[in-house]
């Protein structure tokens, strides 16, 4: 089968002397090869009897996307290590001293969404990429790029790539679509996220029912005739704000309902996305009691959190500045 090909006009903006651009070559084969798996029925969505290490139920689809990607990196050879949401420890690729030029540390999640996947609603895959070895008490910020496949009625990616990789120095995010003969296209050279929102996709809602900051933001932007837009699916909702060039996601966290964003699989690489759009992003404590002790504290960037765990989860907002300031301001109590 032919192998996939970068456009020329992603190829003229990075320096073509990094090998960050033969292990996109890589990501990206393994996203059309998902996407087009998905609509061939090659995955299923039943589940398999085996969990992961952190104790969630396995798809056939989770296990066969995983392993796509797994063989993607290895294939690329220049990744060292990498960790995924169903194989969550560091699993060593290659010999780094076998290694020559740039080499790069990967964690991603396979198919984000993969509860949702049976009712055939968009999903999507993440991955976050780093420079170097290893991926435990990394930052986001430290990224050299990230992207967000998106499985939908297109096959399109939401990508990132950090200013010291790129020709004029300044990072961009933009978008590219699958299209036949194995190639992407850049659909949209410089994705945006203008500073005020309409949108809102509140996720975890049962947090509501304990935290009544959470509770009070969401009545806000009900009060306020926001336009809901939720799916479900992390993936499809941040990418739906990115499209549109506005809009909030937020997904806090209780004592009764706790945080389930990944910070490494999940948070750290939409945030990378999102604030080279222009956006902001927003930590918040993974439980009620903590953020109390927030109070009267600055907005804390997801990307300025360390990756303490692989499997450190944490409460997130992301999207359009003043929106991501107003849950700030919220769930500190300011």
């Amino acid at each position: 089968a032919e192998f996939v090909s970068l456009p020329a006009s992603l190829l003229d903006r990075i320096h073509q002397s990094d090998e960050l651009i033969k292990l996109l070559t890589y990501l990206l084969e393994a996203c059309s090869l998902i996407g087009k798996g998905l609509r061939e029925c090659k995955f299923s969505s039943e589940v398999v009897g085996s969990t992961n290490s952190f104790g969630d139920k396995q798809l056939d689809v989770d296990i066969k996307t995983d392993k796509l990607i797994f063989d993607a990196l290895l294939a690329s050879g220049v990744v060292s290590t990498a960790s995924s949401e169903e194989s969550p420890t560091e699993v060593q690729l290659v010999d780094v001293n076998l290694l020559k030029g740039s080499i790069y540390s990967v964690a991603f999640d396979p198919l984000d969404g993969s509860s949702i996947v049976g009712a055939n609603f968009a999903v999507g895959t993440i991955i976050g990429v780093w420079p170097g070895v290893g991926l435990l008490n990394r930052t986001g910020r430290e990224q050299s790029c990230s992207l967000m496949a998106q499985y939908g009625p297109r096959i399109t990616v939401a990508l990132a790539i950090a200013g010291r990789h790129m020709v004029n120095g300044e990072s961009v995010a933009m978008e590219l679509t699958f299209i036949e003969a194995n190639k992407w296209i850049v659909s949209k050279p410089q994705l945006t996220l203008s500073p005020k929102a309409k949108t809102f996709a509140p996720g975890n809602l049962r947090a509501t029912a304990d935290n009544d900051n959470y509770r009070r933001l969401v009545q806000y932007w009900i009060e306020h005739q926001y336009t809901l837009r939720y799916s479900g699916g992390l993936v499809p909702d941040v990418y739906h704000a990115l499209l549109k060039g506005e809009g909030v996601l937020s997904n806090a966290s209780s004592l009764k309902a706790k945080a389930k964003l990944r910070l490494l699989f999940e948070c750290a690489p939409i945030a990378f996305i999102v604030e080279a759009a222009g956006g902001a992003s927003c930590y918040s404590p993974s439980e009620v009691d903590l953020l109390s002790q927030a109070a009267g504290e600055s907005l804390l960037s997801v990307l300025d959190v360390p990756v303490s765990d692989l499997d450190r989860r944490i409460g997130l907002c992301c999207g359009s500045l003043e929106e991501v300031q107003r849950f700030h301001s919220y769930m500190t109590g300011k």
